[in-house]
């Protein structure tokens, strides 16, 4: 079911980042059409593509979910999973909030005052996949960094299901998370108006969030006109893992995120044969019997592998070249081999930190880059709704102090203006 490598799979590091820049023309064409005609003809466009491709027939009127509906949605959900949609959010807030300190700060050089001051984004468009199913987790992992960074409008666009309904937990989500108004928008046509905006939907500043390719090539179209998040792809998961570890929890951990179904990577590097070949029987003997077995084979059969390297310093050497979106180190030190690897979206340390757990309520986020882009990029945080300010103030000796400076290098430059600006302000 799942090869072992000998060799380095060379054609899976050529796929990642940065050899990920050609486009499939069928998404990007599709995508370009369509955002077009939502911004020259607004909501009735998005009335037309919701129709064509969700099956579903909305008034422009019903594209904002009301108050009613987000209250009728705690009838129909139960008290424990609200709880648990209450501490996944709980624990993210913490960990964002604990991030953004520290950021802003005061330092004075020679007479100079910096004045470093974070400020948030205006109006942020949170992108929730929908439709035939729930993803309430999506809503918490992308609207809570953006509400600790003080963002002043957070806003959600998810597909309509059956009958034009938004699924119960995820309005219950945007609910606890604070969201301050919900479209009954997905697609590319969801993307257009959050970056143009229509009659009915105001435009942003940035959108984030996970979607299919059509989203994802809609997020790169606009990207020119607002901000976005790096394009995320189908999930992947790498395991870095010795003869110490238990091949029961890998298989478990690379079904788990099999599970998302087409496209994704599951991942098994390590220096053990014997481990190897255990994890390849355990699997074989699982996944017949599990549930979403159709889509948990599909993806071992296309993304899975087995990589069999001489040393963990090679295995860890590997997971930082391919960039994975998600890294689990199952060896005897875990923590020391994490110190080696700076190009994974998420590391998780031991047998006891699943990727299953921090998808939802380990408090991290499981916004994530896929395809390569851990090497250069982090998962979504409260950074990526603010903006840094440098105020500055100085005194006459402040720029007394830097004045020759200023004379020589705008001289240096032939930009002798900008010398003259400082010199007349000591001259009587």
């Amino acid at each position: 079911m799942i090869p072992l490598l000998r060799k380095e799979p060379q054609n899976l590091l050529e796929a990642r980042w940065p050899n990920t820049g050609v486009e499939d023309t069928e998404f990007t064409e599709t995508a370009a059409r369509i955002i077009e005609d939502v911004r020259a003809r607004g909501d009735l466009a998005i009335v037309k593509y919701t129709q064509k491709f969700d099956g579903v027939t909305v008034d422009p009127k019903q594209l904002v979910v009301g108050e009613e509906e987000v209250e009728a949605a705690y009838l129909k959900v139960t008290a424990s999973q609200v709880e648990s949609l209450e501490k996944a959010k709980a624990r993210l807030e913490v960990v964002e909030s604990r991030r953004i300190k520290g950021l802003s700060f005061d330092h004075e050089i020679e007479g100079v005052r910096i004045y470093s001051r974070v400020r948030p984004l205006r109006r942020v468009g949170c992108y929730v996949p929908g439709g035939k199913a729930a993803y309430p987790s999506t809503v918490i992992m992308n609207v809570t960094p953006a509400k600790v960074a003080g963002v002043g409008e957070v806003v959600v666009a998810t597909p309509p299901g059956p009958e034009g309904s938004i699924p119960p937990l995820t309005l219950v989500a945007a609910d606890i998370c604070g969201v301050d108004s919900i479209y009954r928008i997905g697609g590319i046509q969801a993307i257009a108006a959050l970056a143009f905006g229509t009659e009915t939907v105001g435009r942003v500043d940035k959108i984030v969030g996970p979607g299919n390719k059509y989203v994802t090539a809609a997020k790169s179209a606009v990207s020119h006109w607002v901000a976005i998040d790096k394009p995320a792809g189908p999930t992947e998961i790498l395991v870095i893992a010795d003869e110490f570890a238990d091949p029961r929890i890998i298989a478990m951990d690379l079904i788990s995120q099999a599970e998302h179904g087409s496209g994704g990577i599951s991942g098994l590097i390590t220096t053990s044969e014997a481990l190897a070949k255990e994890v390849q029987n355990v699997l074989s003997e699982m996944v017949p019997k599990i549930p979403r077995y159709k889509y948990v084979r599909e993806v071992l059969e296309s993304g899975g592998f087995i990589y069999l390297t001489k040393s963990l310093d090679d295995a860890a050497e590997f997971a930082d070249r391919f960039g994975p979106e998600h890294l689990e180190i199952q060896t005897r030190e875990p923590r020391e081999l994490a110190e080696k690897v700076s190009g994974a979206g998420l590391i998780l340390l031991g047998e006891y930190t699943p990727v299953s757990a921090t998808d939802y309520c380990m408090g991290v986020n499981h916004v994530l880059p896929t395809n390569g882009y851990g090497k250069i990029s982090s998962g979504l945080t409260v950074i990526d709704f603010l903006k840094f300010v440098n105020i500055v103030e100085s005194s006459p000796e402040g720029l007394q102090n830097v004045r020759e400076n200023v004379r020589i290098l705008s001289d240096a430059e032939e930009l002798p203006n900008h010398g003259l600006a400082v010199e007349g302000r000591f001259k009587a």
